[in-house]
């Protein structure tokens, strides 16, 4: 007997049921299997796949806590705290150069596209590279499969072999999924600040700084914001109506500077910053002046991820993690162990002898001792002996003496202000005088010259800056471009001299940066520059490099010489720190 239609149907959809219930089963058990929520990174969220991918590119770090391991030359084995991806591809994943060794960038954007000759000739690889030298560099996009054998295997898409220098890195499936992740947020997006025809900086002042001291920084300053302005006018007149590449119309960006003044106590500074940047967004923050502790204000470029190059300060933080801010030394610090490498060699420096600290009631002394106190702990020795005085009034000859009596110290650092002359003068009147007394040239200021003849073979002075007697006659000519301005008030030539520095770093920087407007990558390149390619006359060297937050890094110890125009006379080597 034939079945009729009725009956085929039926069985047809009985077939057709158990087909899609056995795709449900497959479905559910294939779920169970990889039971990873979706929109995850190798499991995790994708905010702290990113915080574990950095940990890997910046520190060498897996997300269980252990070094990555690699192996270089083929070999060698390493780990990857040795052999970071930072130290060669910088924070921004933009490249670098070192020697002849071309590190090309690393960054999602530019591994995710193909590499042509055009682009090797870019940026700050233009001078290392042409045409014909970088046809045999150029690949196709990377693709994650690509990008993983690459970091394993050193081999690019197009199957070129890379450097002998990039390690091999030894990567689970998971660890690489998080590198690669990263990886793609680098230099992502351009960073705030920029606009299609404008860049925009801030430099921040302090209401306590003197109107003398605050037109020394404005005034190289707003040279230079003019001059960028006048030059962008001029080549985006000169070539109105032109087909341009895109690179060179957007070179022609504007400057603009605002001044962020901050007033009243240190703790409120934090709110104002965020009002300011709220109001107006910045790219950088160029140089910046204050007497006060740079703190705060170190804290708010740090935390919002600004870069903030050169400011004038005494007090800066020190860090050996901090990224955002460039400071020119470390300021008192500098001073304070510098004094204490020299006396190491000393007789009188045995661990035995105590060290006094004489310390005004001021935050700068305060720095100076704090810095004493932990050079000395970290020696195995015993903290210095502090007594706090106060910086305003003179020492008498009864107090100098009850002191030295007590304490009997053959060394004496005398951290205090315009006072400390005529204290240590009374000291060594004393029966019980020290060997040596040492001073800040930077709280003396224009009182190092009032040290009494009498004492200044006993007097010894942390110099931080090129010796005067090491500067050119013409050495500060430049600042005639600004300096003589009528009806402007006198200079400070230092801190004039180190604003005109940043403004000319910022030139030098932007003219590599091209139209990689990433923050990161602005200090990278600044990490890149010559130590040779700028030079002002403050300091006797400054150098640069990569993770290097202090560009001075070196102190003179001085004393004056005998007479009524008494000069600096050297007695150390340019003791480094």
């Amino acid at each position: 007997m034939i079945p009729g239609r009725g009956t085929m149907a039926g069985l047809l959809c009985v077939v057709i049921c158990m087909i899609l219930l056995s795709l449900m089963s497959c479905g559910q058990a294939s779920a169970a299997s990889d039971s990873r929520p979706l929109n995850t990174i190798a499991g995790f969220s994708p905010e702290k796949a990113l915080r574990l991918g950095e940990d890997i590119y910046r520190r060498g770090i897996l997300p269980t806590g252990e070094p990555v391991k690699a192996i270089l030359q083929d070999d060698i084995p390493v780990t990857g705290t040795m052999f970071t991806c930072v130290s060669c591809h910088m924070r921004s994943g933009l490249g670098s150069i070192e020697g002849t060794v071309i590190t090309l960038p690393t960054s999602g954007p530019r591994l995710f596209k193909p590499l042509t000759a055009a682009e090797l000739n870019e940026g700050f690889l233009r001078a290392v590279f042409k045409d014909q030298a970088s046809l045999s560099l150029r690949r196709p996009p990377y693709t994650d499969e690509t990008l993983a054998i690459a970091l394993r295997h050193g081999a690019d898409p197009s199957g070129r072999q890379l450097h002998a220098v990039m390690p091999r890195y030894l990567l689970e499936d998971r660890d690489m999924e998080i590198l690669i992740f990263y990886l793609k947020s680098l230099s992502a997006s351009p960073s705030p600040g920029v606009t299609e025809t404008t860049m925009q900086f801030a430099t921040i002042i302090t209401e306590e700084v003197s109107s003398r001291d605050r037109q020394s920084l404005l005034g190289p300053l707003e040279w230079f914001v003019r001059a960028r302005n006048s030059r962008a006018d001029y080549m985006r007149k000169k070539t109105s109506g032109r087909h341009l590449p895109e690179q060179m119309d957007r070179a022609f960006r504007r400057w603009s500077l605002s001044v962020w003044e901050l007033k009243g106590p240190p703790a409120t500074w934090r709110g104002q910053l965020e009002q300011y940047y709220r109001q107006e967004p910045v790219f950088a923050v160029l140089s910046g002046i204050s007497t006060r502790d740079w703190a705060p204000i170190h804290a708010f470029t740090e935390e919002h991820g600004i870069p903030s190059i050169f400011p004038v300060t005494d007090l800066p933080v020190i860090s050996e993690t901090d990224w955002y801010t460039l400071y020119f030394s470390k300021g008192l610090v500098q001073e304070a162990v510098a004094a204490m490498q020299f006396i190491e060699g000393l007789p009188e420096a045995s661990p035995d002898a105590p060290v006094l600290q004489v310390i005004g009631n001021d935050p700068e002394s305060a720095v100076l001792a704090g810095a004493v106190r932990d050079y000395l702990l970290k020696q195995g020795r015993g903290g210095p002996i502090d007594l706090v005085i106060d910086a305003d009034r003179p020492l008498s000859r009864k107090e100098a003496d009850a002191l030295l009596a007590k304490y009997r110290s053959p060394l004496v650092l005398f951290w205090a202000g315009r006072n400390a002359p005529a204290a240590a003068a009374m000291m060594l009147q004393s029966p019980h005088k020290p060997n040596m007394i040492f001073m800040s040239s930077t709280l003396l200021g224009d009182a190092i010259y009032t040290v009494p003849e009498s004492i200044r073979k006993d007097v010894y002075i942390t110099w931080p800056y090129q010796l005067p007697a090491d500067i050119k006659k013409d050495a500060f000519s430049f600042m005639n471009i600004w300096g003589k301005t009528p009806g402007k008030v006198p200079v400070n030539r230092t801190i004039a001299t180190k604003a005109y520095f940043a403004g000319s770093i910022l030139i030098e920087a932007l003219m590599h940066l091209k139209t990689n407007f990433y923050r990161d990558y602005f200090l990278d390149v600044i990490s890149m520059i010559s130590d040779h390619k700028i030079k002002i006359p403050v300091y006797p060297r400054l150098s640069f490099g990569p993770g290097q937050r202090y560009a001075s890094k070196g102190c003179y110890i001085v004393q004056l010489s005998a007479g009524p125009d008494p000069e600096v006379v050297r007695r150390s080597e340019w003791v480094m720190h």
